[in-house]
């Protein structure tokens, strides 16, 4: 049974599921789930009045929050297209996108309306209970195909790109992670931003589900413990570095009852079995999952095996009976870059036929992603094929040195960089974080990692830094620990 009984991704709240509402953190306000249900279904028939015409997107420019969760709804139900972005981008970026996806009007916070450009039409999304009709509007019944929201990529090679994602297999792929969750009620969090796939699914899951949800604007590591602690959260979500992050924080997890937590899910960037270790350590009655998926196929490709075997602890898991795969270019069939083809995968980038062309033959989606599959048939994450350089003639995934790195005691993260050297093509650079109360000996760490790694692939340099730079998405931002890699190679002694 779909989440949604009209075909529409705006129609999935469980209005009557006892537990559900939200609490936003940002003003303070709780809301039930059938008020936000209410309050959508009012605001899409606002929007049609103003005359706002089918296929029409809408920009939203806010951070997380339930006005932010309504105008995403009301939205699709009257048939207009959401166009969630990102607030951190430079302002250029953003007057690109808006003009990218022709976004009609934007919808955004008081904080961030200075970034849209003058002479486009602007709401204020606090605001937004001032443009709801009296009654509220019927979803609009979908066409197949039919847009239902367009994302955009991070942009972290070039600007970004649009990616159109269609009613029909973002349902597809909401259905298939319902059927692997639990119906009881849950207590969560979202703080990674609605603008990226992580924290806008999950939304639409916490609604589908009926889950009660807490909504913090940003991402604080200390706020968000104690957030979890006293409203007994059950359920977490998230990336890595939100959760090594929260792993420094020592003294205050020490003063915290986290045993109320007892699923998290991270994905959305590699994870380390030295991070999932810590993680373990601050929430002792949780078990730990591994998420895949891509914002251009839909975030559900992986689940449970089968026949009921026990996923590996960092395995992505077995894919769901109807996702097509195919592994290219591998050392072995069980080896390669992985090509996918789901009933969520997009039919192109939003006016980029070159990009489209590319990344997309025949519907099937190549990831950029190396991944291994075992015995079982678990998928493994191994690499960025793009973030893959060669050294001495021989393949190195920066991932792979990441998680040697993060194995060590003293090591709280680690970010991986090649930098180029007239003998060998390229050298790994290494930066960490040290663990909280412990101190880092870079010849020691590089000892470590030619003692349990291959001798090709460890650190040339390994450089000790405070805190490990993050973009808008929360992940590592490599480009700013790019700037400083050719400064460091070139005081090597060769």
């Amino acid at each position: 049974m779909s989440a949604s009984p009209s075909g529409n991704l705006g129609d999935i709240v469980q209005r009557d599921a006892p537990l559900g509402g939200w609490l936003d953190c940002a003003d303070g306000r709780s809301w039930t789930a059938a008020e936000i249900d209410d309050a959508a279904g009012r605001l899409a028939g606002g929007l049609v009045a103003r005359g706002l015409n089918r296929g029409d997107r809408v920009a939203i420019l806010s951070a997380n929050g339930v006005p932010f969760v309504i105008a995403y709804l009301a939205l699709m139900r009257a048939g207009l297209v959401p166009v969630p972005v990102n607030h951190r981008l430079p302002a250029g970026t953003i007057a690109y996108i808006l003009e990218d996806c022709g976004a009609r009007v934007v919808f955004a916070d008081r904080e961030r309306a200075a970034m849209v450009p003058i002479g486009r039409e602007t709401h204020a999304i606090e605001a937004i209970e001032d443009m709801m009709a009296v009654d509220a509007l019927s979803p609009v019944r979908p066409a197949p195909g039919e847009i239902a929201e367009i994302l955009y990529t991070s942009g972290s090679t070039g600007r970004p790109k649009g990616v159109p994602l269609s009613h029909d297999g973002q349902l597809w792929a909401l259905d298939r992670f319902l059927a692997i969750s639990s119906t009881a009620p849950e207590r969560t969090i979202i703080v990674a931003p609605a603008y990226h796939m992580n924290g806008l699914f999950f939304s639409t899951v916490v609604l589908a589900l009926g889950y009660f949800c807490i909504s913090m604007p940003s991402f604080d590591a200390r706020a968000y413990l104690r957030v979890a602690a006293e409203h007994r959260c059950t359920l977490l979500s998230g990336i890595p570095t939100m959760f090594a992050l929260m792993a420094r924080e020592d003294a205050l997890i020490a003063t915290l009852d986290l045993d109320c937590v007892q699923d998290i899910v991270i994905g959305s960037a590699p994870l380390t079995q030295a991070l999932i270790d810590r993680v373990r350590a601050i929430f002792p009655n949780a078990s730990v999952r591994n998420s895949y998926g891509t914002t251009e196929t839909g975030p559900a490709m992986f689940g449970p095996h089968p026949d009921g075997i026990v996923r590996p602890t960092l395995a992505l898991g077995y894919p769901y009976p109807d996702v097509e795969w195919r592994l290219i270019g591998g050392a072995t069939i069980d080896e390669g870059m992985l090509e996918t083809r789901t009933p969520a995968t997009l039919a192109g980038y939003l006016n980029l036929p070159a990009a489209t062309r590319e990344k997309l033959v025949d519907g099937w989606y190549a990831t950029g992603d190396v991944v291994r599959r075992d015995s079982e048939g678990f998928f493994h994450f191994i690499g960025r094929a793009d973030d893959m350089f060669v050294c001495g003639g021989e393949n190195v995934y920066p991932g792979e040195i990441e998680k040697l790195l993060e194995s060590h005691p003293d090591v709280a993260e680690a970010a991986v960089l090649p930098a180029e050297d007239a003998i060998k093509g390229a050298i790994p650079i290494a930066f960490v974080v040290q663990m909280k109360g412990r101190d880092i000996d870079t010849e020691a760490l590089k000892r470590f990692t030619l003692e349990h790694g291959p001798a090709y692939a460890h650190p040339r340099a390994i450089v000790p830094i405070d805190v490990m730079p993050v973009g808008g998405t929360h992940k590592v931002d490599r480009s700013q620990l790019a700037e400083r890699v050719a400064q460091i190679s070139a005081t090597l002694k060769r």
